[in-house]
């Protein structure tokens, strides 16, 4: 029954904020001037820069999942690069679209993991440890966009700004540092949530309990801490490689003063899980925002237009497809391992 409530809760959050997302795009698409000269800088794009938009992209997602072998690696877990990459597209799609984020895509990496033999404690380490380090990344990028857009400026408020993005950063890296106390939170809370309503029950608790304490024992050097935020950042660095090869395809010119800091802002709405993969929102913050530090607003909106278009929607396209492998891929392993099992079978008879 609780499953049953929260399924409706997250399909009326998703409907609500593609409705919401839509409501943007028809409110940016009002202005039919600019529309219309949005529509003819879109028509005469520069291919040799949307090859190289896309090629950021791809890149972006290669490096993620090199994270991800990198932070399994350290767990003792070993999954080949091209086996994370084709999960990285699949994962990106299910982020972007299915609601109920970020749990949905986490739990499809887990089992991922576990089927291509990580222990539970190694796939639950690396998914949380991955999320901390992503938001370390980040945060380290929207503070240095914070900073490039502050110089030559004595504003004190916007100084203010760039003090919380710091204490934001340094908070971020201490979770990672000391991972071991926020685990033992969540093994406090999950034994708190069972006696308030008894579950997780029997075996399944136990299983839990057991986990966390063997997350608990993966060794995370500070070295090894620095090199995963620096391969995190790099994620996030290559997505806006995206960004700035969107404005050369648009033959726009790009304003560096708050570009960074404009994309900053987008990616963290896109997180918000009311809507989707942030329809119409992103493209309408990193329009405004961009025509704020001074591009010129047709050229914004054509700009974002086009980063969307690469890091969105032809993400999504190439992602779905991606499950579709991944799942065929894993039937095909089912049968395999099925008529392996008879054949073992058959021969122990003989």
């Amino acid at each position: 029954m609780v499953k049953a409530r929260r399924g409706v809760t997250d399909a009326v959050r998703y409907v609500l904020g593609v409705l919401l997302g839509v409501v943007v795009l028809l409110l940016l698409f009002g202005k039919r001037a600019e529309l219309l000269a949005a529509r003819h800088q879109l028509s005469q794009v520069n291919l040799g820069w949307v090859a190289a938009a896309i090629a950021a992209e791809g890149l972006s997602l290669l490096t993620f999942a090199h994270l991800q072998r990198r932070v399994l690696g350290l767990s003792g877990a070993r999954i080949g690069l091209g086996s994370l990459y084709l999960l990285t597209l699949a994962n990106d799609a299910i982020a972007n679209t299915v609601p109920g984020e970020p749990a949905v895509s986490s739990a499809y990496r887990y089992r991922y993991y576990r089927r291509r033999g990580a222990s539970g404690a190694s796939a639950g380490w690396t998914v949380f440890t991955i999320l901390i380090a992503q938001a370390i990344g980040m945060s380290m990028l929207l503070l240095l966009g914070v900073i490039v857009a502050l110089i030559g400026s004595t504003s004190i408020q916007r100084t203010g700004v760039t003090v919380i993005g710091l204490f934001i950063v340094v908070g971020a890296g201490a979770v990672l540092v000391r991972r071991d106390l926020v685990l033992r939170a969540a093994g406090a809370a999950v034994r708190g949530f069972r006696r308030l309503t008894g579950h997780p029950r029997g075996g399944i608790g136990a299983r839990v309990d057991a986990t966390l304490a063997r997350m608990r024992e993966i060794p995370l050097s500070t070295r090894s801490t620095v090199g995963i935020v620096a391969i995190a950042a790099a994620v996030w660095a290559c997505d806006f490689g995206c960004l700035l090869c969107s404005f050369r395809a648009v033959h726009a010119p790009i304003p560096w003063d708050g570009a960074l800091l404009a994309y900053g802002v987008a990616q963290i709405v896109a997180s918000v899980p009311v809507i989707p993969g942030g329809i119409g929102v992103v493209e309408g913050s990193l329009a405004v925002l961009l025509a704020v530090y001074g591009a010129n607003r047709v050229s914004a909106f054509s700009a974002a237009i086009a980063f969307r278009a690469v890091n969105f929607w032809l993400a999504i396209a190439i992602g779905w497809v991606s499950v579709a492998a991944i799942a065929q891929r894993e039937r095909r392993r089912g049968r395999n391992g099925a008529g392996g099992s008879a054949v073992g079978r058959s021969r122990q008879r003989l």
